[in-house]
Parts: structure tokens; sequence; C-alpha cells
């Protein structure tokens, strides 16, 4: 059976007080059921203040995850540069474990000088001692999902994430479809990808972020758009899911947030599906 979450990444931008846990009462009220928490720049919540939001987040029915920071890379040059890397990942599992969000997502590096193998070495080896640590620490219930990316010098492709997943144990592929659409040259299957999670890795639940992007001089870009342009378009993912046995959170990440999570929540009722 189809279970799908759906919300904003982030705070939605209708919410009239501040902070996360106004943030997540405000996606209740708007009939969605997921939300990202983002740490992009920076971790700067008290494992205090995530603990109350998962309270709340509990209470409400609403499914968390977290984006880490987006100065993270695992394949930097500089020693200093891989370490702090690793702490604000731990930093970040730490709060999503205190909030009971199931999954971080992360931009691990970029390929810089190394061969794409080789930066693969220092990620596989990198999260293997964040896991570890992360493990000294009780963090059991939170899965370090490698983003997929847009950008052709980030390590980020679809077979590496996956390739990864299966390496390390606790890792996950966390999926952003319009990237993955991007790093394949504007083309998309969906129905493939899932199929490939689910069989290849056994995963019952998939991460995920969804929005358009921008297209310069022919080829796609990591620009968010909001997704009426179709870039890549949402319905047939909408469809490929509901064709199967899946559950899935879908962080909304266009710059309109909920406005356009609640346009795929249109899409997803008028196939037939009502999110719990």
């Amino acid at each position: 059976m189809t279970k799908i979450f759906l919300g904003p990444a982030g705070i939605p931008l209708s919410t009239r007080g501040k902070g996360s846990v106004e943030g997540v009462k405000r996606v209740k009220e708007l009939g969605l059921n997921a939300m990202e928490v983002e740490f992009v720049q920076g971790v700067k919540m008290s494992v205090e203040t995530a603990k109350e939001l998962g309270e709340v987040s509990r209470e409400l029915g609403v499914r968390l995850s977290v984006h880490a920071p987006y100065y993270i890379n695992l394949c930097s040059s500089e020693p200093d540069k891989v370490s702090a890397s690793k702490k604000r990942i731990i930093d970040t599992a730490e709060r999503a474990h205190a909030m009971g969000a199931d999954a971080i997502a992360i931009h691990v590096g970029f390929y810089g000088d190394l061969s794409p193998k080789e930066c693969y070495q220092m990620v596989k080896s990198a999260l293997l001692e964040i896991r570890d640590q992360m493990a000294e620490r009780g963090i059991d219930s939170v899965k370090l999902g490698v983003e997929t990316m847009a950008k052709e010098t980030a390590f980020g492709t679809l077979d590496e994430v996956i390739s990864i997943s299966k390496e390390v144990s606790g890792v996950i592929p966390y999926i952003d479809w319009a990237h993955t659409f991007a790093r394949q040259g504007g083309k998309i299957d969906y129905g493939e990808i899932i199929d490939r999670l689910t069989r290849e890795l056994g995963l019952n639940h998939i991460n995920s972020h969804f929005e358009s992007l921008q297209m310069r001089k022919g080829k796609f870009v990591d620009v968010h758009e909001p997704i009426s342009k179709n870039s890549p378009p949402f319905e047939p993912l909408a469809k490929a899911l509901l064709e199967r046995d899946v559950s899935i959170t879908l962080v909304c990440e266009s710059p309109r947030l909920e406005e356009d999570a609640l346009i795929m929540k249109q899409v997803l009722e008028s196939l037939g599906y009502k999110l719990g």
C-alpha cells in the first residue's frame, strides 16, 4: 500500500510565528504531513529544542527529516575541512535523533582534483567513521542520506549513491528528483529509479526532494524553480508511486514551498490518493 509523506523544505512561508515548532503546526494546518528541518546555514538548534520539536511533530503526525549544512566536503584536500564536515554531519544527526527525524540529507562533496573513484573512497571512509561515532553516542535511528546532485563536479550520481548505500550500513540515497533529472541530461524514468531503490537496497522508505530547475544555455542547472516549470514534471512521479507498494517522503524544495506542496497534494488527490 502506497504511503506518502509530503511537506515543505523548512518552515512554511505562511507561518505566523517563528521557529520550527510553529512551522510544524502550520504544516498540520495546511493538511500536509512532513517537514524537512533546514540546518543548511549551520546547526544552530539546541538538542533541547530538537526534543521539543519532536514531541510536537509526533503529537501532530508530521514526519520529520533534516538537511545538513551546505558547508560539507568529505573529498576536500584539506584535512581540517574534512574534519569540520564530519562534525557538522554528526551534530546534525544528534539533533535529528533528538527530534525523531528518520534521515538527514547531505551534500557529501566535490571531486575537485580527485577522480570520482578516489572521491568515492574518501566519502566511504568518512561515512564509516561518522557512523561509528554516531553509534558511540547512541544515535541509532537516523539514516545518513547521500543526496543525488545536479552538478557534474559533485559526488552524487544515482549509481554512486546506490553503490555507497550498499557498502555502508546506515547510509541511504536521498533522492533529489530534479537533481537526478539534470545529471541525466534532462531525462528521468521515475519508476525505474523507485524499482532500483526497492530491489537493490530493499528500502522500506524513500527520502526525496522535489522541485523544478532552471535551464541555461540548453542545460538544466541547480537553480530551483516553481514546479509549474515541469522540469521535471511531477505527475509522472505521482503515477509511478501510486502504481507501487512504496513509502516515501516528498519534500518540496520549490521556492514556493508549501504553495507548491499543496499543488503536489492536489495532483495526488486527482489520481485518487488521499494524504493521511
